[in-house]
């Protein structure tokens, strides 16, 4: 008990009574500051934001945190995005998108649309290094806690740079409520890493056994500077425990990054290997059945491809869409140029292979020519759709890019879907009747010219869609042909002519190849010991992978 002073007479108040006041003042004040705050502290902190010197918008940004307003994080992450903005005449602060001209702005407090300003009418809010790299943390701190696993795991990665004592113990209570895998693993990491630079031999020997099976970035760079020496020649490591089990480590992990670059150049000559398989498989069908070597192949895919990128200048809205709308129309265009070339040239040159590879090159010159009258001479671009862009992040030394994988997925639907064709249709028998014995066939009843020209539209509209598939990974241009009628001859010869299953082998194969001969040789040798390993297979097997068979393949 104490006596309260200024009272003449002796009131004595228990210790109890005085915290229960205090508790219940306490308890007053968090639970104010857990309430948004009023649109005026708010507008107030704005102002210093957008009109004070640096050192106050460094203040001003404290005081958005410590306000807890659920609209201080959106407003944060418009100020490092750079699309906080200020209009001149009006004292307020808005959060723009568009473009450098033009721009559509909503009230930063509100969120409600403000209509189109152009850039004469704002002013951006400048931020320092420092700044920028401050607001990163505020921003992870404020995210760390959001619904979305991804955000998250952004939140981690964007702390793990500076973390001090306060950041570690914030990781450690997150870790305890978690249920993401990534995200633990992420924050298992940064506290791990924290131990190797600890005082204690134990906890920094446990971390590097620990950290040894992880696949980041940041493991592998923080290991690599335990094993390495300054400019006189000394470990930066003095411990020769620590210095031995960090190189163990890192060889653990160089062994699973040689993997990782295996897989990774798999996957692109898998990649390679499906664009020249759609090249090569209309090439297949007409050189099989036919025997027309046609030089104006790569124009019909150029024609695809071309295809695609109208349609996307008419549905610039709608990119995805787009890609499905011009696979058909590609085909439809490509076959019925492929058609009408048989019809007017092809059918009269028949048993003059020459003459037909003169008349065909004249072609694909003619369409090059008339692609360039139509859309100019130069190259142009075709958007990626949303879903195709970006990478599959495996780990941080593996990842795999969407628009090969959808590339890869595509070929072999295009391959299953002509097998079933020609398999399960009475077009499809006819071809490969006409393909095996075209006097026979002839003979019974089979109409081998509309077979001719339904077979090279059929192979014509497939190099169409192949050029759909090339608009994706390349540039769009008159020339776009030229760059895979080499490889494509190359690919139905080294599989066998005519035989579908040898064009996918040897598709497949070649791109392989080449991806793993490329950080060896260079790209340009690379080719060139392909192309001798092929003049070398031919000699030993002319037929190819997979010879063609019937009564005529001999012939």
């Amino acid at each position: 008990m104490r006596t309260l002073p200024g009272n003449t007479m002796n009131t004595f108040v228990p210790y109890p009574f005085t915290h229960f006041c205090a508790g219940l003042l306490l308890l007053f004040c968090l639970s104010a500051q857990a309430q948004p705050a009023s649109g005026q502290q708010l507008q107030d902190v704005l102002i210093h934001l957008s009109q004070g010197a640096m050192s106050e918008r460094e203040q001003a940004i404290k005081q958005l945190v410590e306000l807890k307003d659920p609209r201080g994080l959106p407003i944060l992450q418009a100020l490092l995005a750079g699309k906080l903005l200020a209009l001149k005449t009006e004292n307020k602060l808005v959060i723009a998108d568009g473009d450098d001209q033009n721009y559509a702005v909503r009230d930063a407090i509100s969120d409600e649309p403000n209509g189109m300003v152009s850039a004469e009418q704002i002013s951006k809010i400048n931020l320092t290094n420092k700044l920028r790299g401050n607001l990163r943390k505020i921003i992870g701190e404020l995210e760390l806690n959001a619904d979305s696993p991804a955000i998250r795991l952004a939140a981690v990665k964007a702390m793990d740079k500076d973390v001090d004592e306060r950041l570690i113990t914030l990781f450690q209570q997150r870790l305890t409520v978690e249920q993401d895998g990534k995200v633990k693993q992420a924050i298992q990491d940064i506290l791990l890493l924290q131990k190797i630079s600890g005082g204690d031999k134990n906890q920094r020997i446990q971390a590097i056994n620990e950290l040894k099976d992880h696949d980041s970035q940041d493991v592998f760079n923080k290991l690599k500077t335990l094993a390495e020496k300054d400019a006189d020649g000394h470990y930066l490591e003095t411990d020769s425990d620590i210095r031995n089990i960090a190189e163990s480590a890192i060889a653990s992990i160089n062994n699973r990054l040689r993997l990782y670059s295996a897989i990774e150049t798999v996957f692109f000559g898998l990649s390679l290997g499906a664009v020249l398989v759609l090249s090569a498989i209309g090439l297949a069908i007409t050189f099989g059945v036919m025997g027309v070597i046609n030089m104006a192949h790569g124009e019909l895919m150029m024609i695809g491809a071309y295809t695609t990128y109208v349609i996307q200048q008419l549905m610039p809205n709608q990119l995805g869409l787009s890609i499905f709308l011009a696979i058909p129309a590609a085909f439809t265009l490509s076959a019925l140029v492929g058609i009408a070339i048989e019809r007017g040239i092809i059918r009269f040159l028949y048993g003059r292979p020459l003459e037909t590879l003169l008349a065909t090159f004249g072609v694909s010159l003619f369409l090059q020519q008339a692609v360039r009258s139509i859309f100019s001479p130069l190259n142009r671009s075709v958007a990626t759709p949303e879903w195709m862009s970006g990478s599959w992040q495996i780990n941080d030394f593996l990842s795999l890019t969407w628009n090969r994988f959808y590339i890869l997925i595509f070929c072999l639907l295009v391959f299953v879907l002509l097998m079933q064709i020609l398999k399960r249709t009475k077009l499809g028998l006819e071809v490969r009747a006409v393909a095996q014995n075209r006097r026979m066939a002839k003979a019974m009843g089979i109409p081998t010219a509309r077979v001719d020209a339904m077979t090279f539209g059929l192979g014509s509209g497939i190099a169409g869609v192949a050029g759909v598939a090339l608009s994706q990974i390349t540039n769009v241009g008159p020339n776009l042909g030229q760059a895979y009628i080499v490889d494509s001859f190359m690919v139905v010869v080294f599989g066998g002519v005519g035989n579908l299953l040898g064009t996918l082998v040897a598709g497949f194969s070649l791109g392989i190849a080449n991806k793993f001969l490329e950080p060896l040789a260079g790209a340009v040798l690379a080719k060139i010991l392909v192309l001798v390993f092929i003049i070398l297979f031919i000699q030993k097997r002319p037929r190819g992978l997979f010879p063609q068979k019937g009564r005529a393949a001999d012939a």
